[in-house]
């Protein structure tokens, strides 16, 4: 499926401030968080395949993985209430609000079996772009800011986030396990 022009510009965008400077963080959540924001001003592009909630979990739909795996575009969307369990990335991501609104909390390990210490909460509304990293703070639940809707947001993650290692961990004693998460739309290789 050809996807919106729209669209198309944000990856060549997001490609082009990648082979400029791979490893430049700052650069690229700047940059990048610029571009997502103008994918994002406007809701009316989503393809219908890409913005389909799942009745028990929330979907993570692939949209583009780059081909050297430098960064993934995936649509997420959440049904009425759904939430992650705490986890991080262990890659820069950014997240951009199309539709409804995302609740982050983000959080901080205390070690030696303490629980997780909450370090804020930040709603994301249409429009809106937020990031994460292992440098800027990468620990976090996400959730469906509404018990009544769907809402869908934009991630774009500095790897492929479908096939990489990353964490859950416990809220009550702070324990880490190993996941990759996949895709929805993406049967595993």
């Amino acid at each position: 499926m050809a996807l919106p022009a729209v669209f198309n510009e944000f990856v060549e965008g997001m490609t082009r401030v990648l082979d400029v400077g791979v490893q430049d963080e700052p650069r690229i959540l700047e940059m990048g968080g610029k571009l997502l924001g103008n994918l994002i001003f406007r809701d009316d592009w989503l393809p219908e395949e890409f913005a389909q909630p799942h009745p028990q979990y929330y979907a993570q739909y692939l949209m583009y993985a780059d081909p050297k795996d430098r960064f993934s575009v995936v649509s997420f969307v959440w049904g009425p209430g759904q939430t992650t369990p705490i986890h991080d990335h262990t890659v820069w991501a950014l997240i951009g609000m199309l539709r409804g609104m995302e609740r982050s909390e983000r959080f901080m390990p205390q070690g030696d079996g303490n629980p997780m210490k909450l370090l804020g909460v930040e709603d994301l509304r249409p429009g809106q772009v937020d990031c994460v990293s292992p440098t800027l703070g990468d620990i976090h639940r996400v959730s469906n800011g509404y018990q009544d809707k769907v809402s869908i947001s934009i991630h774009a993650y500095g790897g492929n986030i479908g096939k990489i290692r990353r964490h859950v961990y416990d809220e009550t004693n702070g324990n880490v396990k190993d996941f990759v998460s996949g895709y929805t739309n993406v049967t595993a290789r």
